[in-house]
């Protein structure tokens, strides 16, 4: 018999499949078929539900968690999105996320790095996310019981605020207007999510340290200290600049205007920058994280008011929105498959703990003295989203290190996610409209000596 043309052997295949199961007639999931299917509709709801749902208190990575949720409840069929059973997979899916959700907040950033103009942010990463480890570490070890080595990496993943998930209250696009600057608090917030991804990285350092090690100092600090902290941390910043800095020369340079360099390149070069970055911080064992923001904003500053940072800013803005889509289709799967079957009372009260008393007490704390207002200060500190960045230290940690509570780990951190997702996604759209509302009417007072004026409308 001839072998079977080229392109038959599905046909082949779908023929035998059918003629076994005729005579009972049952059904048979096409698996990679489902898979296509839930990648389209996947994709389609990344373009769709952020305009469908603009204005809404109700954000697209709720929807989507729940859309997961529901599609692995009703196709049996599909893979098992367990994070423990797919470490390799869990570990770069976020990884990829995160950087590519880093080089976006830091192009969108419309105001240039200095001491002062940055001195919020820098009270939410020297003191906010300190106090927040500390009480994070205090409540796994006393409401859950946790070792030292998985109270530390709780920690270190949930202190940092997610660049990923809070699109509703972070700075939109980049500004091709001079002297335009972002508001206070989304600025805050966004250039907070940029930065303390990276600097959550040595504590969950720390923390493999330990699970390998033991608690005992000596067989991990000094290491610790050099490597993990001094060299990872000046290696991320030193190599984000100078990244950012020659590509900056190379975009926006007399060269770049004689070759209409940016008239013709296209989006995808922000992709280039970012795997760039990224690979060679990485490779002399730097911190990527921070040196792909650093570089984002390097570049920004090179030329703020070119409109090039747009294109760019889009390209990337579309890549996030595919990705962590896909992330919150495999949560939503996970959590339906079983992942947060061992909770119980404690863990829930662990996760209510940390994103309504432990984020908003210590972010009053870190601005109790700065320069934002008691509105500004209050949406900044109640929105410590927790996201990608959260499940993506879990990941490599438990890939890295040896935790006995892997499973109870991955429950807490998706629980504490996912309520993230619900929580701060309701209550993002009307927060920063009123906090918009309230800042257009204090502009008013102002340009009319402190007494608002009656303006007559005309009915349409």
């Amino acid at each position: 018999m001839p072998p079977n043309p080229p392109g038959t052997a599905g046909a082949v295949h779908g023929a035998r499949r059918r003629v076994a199961t005729y005579g009972a007639q049952v059904p048979e999931l096409e698996v990679p078929a489902a898979i296509f299917a839930a990648v389209g509709l996947a994709t389609l709801a990344a373009a769709v539900l952020p305009r469908a749902l603009r204005g809404r208190p109700l954000s697209m990575p709720t929807v989507i968690v729940a859309a997961g949720a529901l599609a692995f409840t009703l196709l049996p069929a599909l893979p098992d999105p367990d994070p423990m059973a797919h470490p390799d997979a869990a570990v770069h899916l976020t990884e990829v996320c995160v950087i590519i959700s880093l080089m976006g907040a830091g192009l969108a950033v419309n105001r240039r790095l200095s001491l002062r103009g940055w001195g919020t942010t820098w009270r939410l990463l020297g003191i906010t996310m300190p106090l927040t480890m500390v009480a994070v570490g205090v409540l796994s070890g006393s409401l859950l019981g946790l070792g030292v080595g998985a109270a530390v990496l709780l920690a270190a993943a949930l202190a940092p605020t997610d660049p990923v998930l809070a699109t509703e209250v972070q700075v939109s696009e980049p500004v091709d207007e001079p002297g335009v600057v972002d508001d206070e608090a989304r600025f805050a917030l966004t250039s907070e999510a940029g930065l303390n991804d990276g600097l959550a990285f040595p504590f969950t350092y720390a923390a493999i340290a330990i699970s390998l090690s033991g608690v005992a100092p000596s067989g991990w600090l000094g290491e610790w200290v050099v490597l993990d902290v001094l060299w990872r941390m000046a290696a991320g910043v030193a190599g984000g600049w100078a990244v950012g800095r020659l590509l900056g020369r190379l975009f926006f340079s007399s060269f770049a205007e004689r070759t209409r360099l940016t008239e013709h390149a296209q989006g995808f070069v922000a992709l280039a920058a970012t795997s760039l970055t990224y690979g060679l911080v990485e490779l002399v064992e730097g911190y990527g994280f921070v040196a792909v923001f650093v570089a984002a904003v390097t570049l920004r500053d090179a030329e703020r008011a070119h409109s090039y940072h747009r294109v760019l800013h889009a390209f990337v803005e579309q890549i996030e929105r595919l990705l962590t889509v896909g992330v919150l289709v495999l949560l939503g799967g996970a959590m339906a498959r079983g992942i947060l079957a061992g909770v119980t009372w404690r863990e829930v009260l662990f996760a209510a703990l940390v994103l309504l008393v432990v984020r908003p007490l210590t972010g009053l704390v870190g601005l109790a003295r700065g320069r934002t207002g008691p509105r500004e200060r209050g949406v900044i500190a109640f929105f410590g989203v927790r996201g990608v960045g959260s499940l993506f230290y879990v990941a490599y940690a438990l890939q890295e290190g040896e935790f006995v509570e892997g499973e109870r780990l991955w429950a807490v951190v998706t629980l504490v996610v996912a309520g993230s997702v619900l929580l701060h996604g309701v209550t993002a759209t009307p927060a920063m409209r009123w906090l918009d509302r309230e800042r257009e009417a204090a502009a008013r007072r102002r340009s009319t000596g402190g007494h608002d004026q009656e303006v007559e409308s005309t009915p349409v």
